[in-house]
């Protein structure tokens, strides 16, 4: 009996995993209503771990990049302890990608560029939230956004200094495509002096 998913052997994948995350990338377009969507891992300098879905915006040869807040809480894991692991999954192909690395700041321009795309409402939205710090009440975020459709009517909305790019510069990867009982299959990529060197793990 054939099984629904696609092998994935060694010689399948590209020897870029930029170029292999890409074409993974590519084939779930049709099949995930958000396939930006990732799971971010960050812990702190004692070592207490946590995670959250953030949107995938930048896709690179130099890294993985997201947006927000440089305040909240994943904003001072980072800060505190500059690495972060990705996880990307999708569920109808059977996959999922883990990426590894470091973490920085992206430059201002990329901020200001991808800040001036978003919706007014997002632009307006990331002044008036002050993320991860305790509210009172809902009321208390919504007169905030009210008072600063006030401050902000009739003008550029413009990038709060603490609002901005984040960019992962991988050390590791691994693609992972689903396998019937249990025997997944596993291709890591890790770097070494004139690439990346792959191979296959124990499922």
């Amino acid at each position: 009996m054939s099984e629904r998913w696609i092998p994935l052997d060694v010689e399948d994948t590209d020897a870029s995993p930029f170029a292999q995350f890409r074409r993974w990338f590519d084939e779930a377009a049709l099949e995930m209503r958000e396939r930006e969507a990732i799971a971010l891992i960050t812990a702190s300098s004692d070592a207490h771990p946590s995670a959250r879905m953030v949107l995938l915006r930048y896709v690179g040869d130099d890294g993985f990049g997201w947006y927000s807040n440089y305040l909240s809480r994943k904003g001072h894991d980072l800060e505190e302890n500059p690495h972060a692991a990705l996880l990307w999954y999708c569920e109808p192909l059977g996959r999922q990608i883990r990426i590894e690395g470091p973490v920085r700041h992206m430059d201002a321009a990329a901020s200001d560029a991808y800040f001036a795309s978003r919706p007014r409402g997002h632009q307006i939205g990331a002044h008036a939230s002050a993320q991860s710090s305790v509210l009172k009440d809902r009321a208390q975020l919504e007169d905030r956004l009210v008072q600063l459709e006030e401050d902000f009517d009739g003008v550029d909305v413009p990038r709060p200094e603490y609002w901005g790019g984040f960019l992962l510069t991988p050390t590791y990867f691994e693609f992972w495509q689903h396998r019937r009982d249990r025997l997944h299959d596993r291709v890591v990529y890790q770097p070494v002096t004139d690439g990346w060197r792959r191979e296959r793990r124990s499922p």
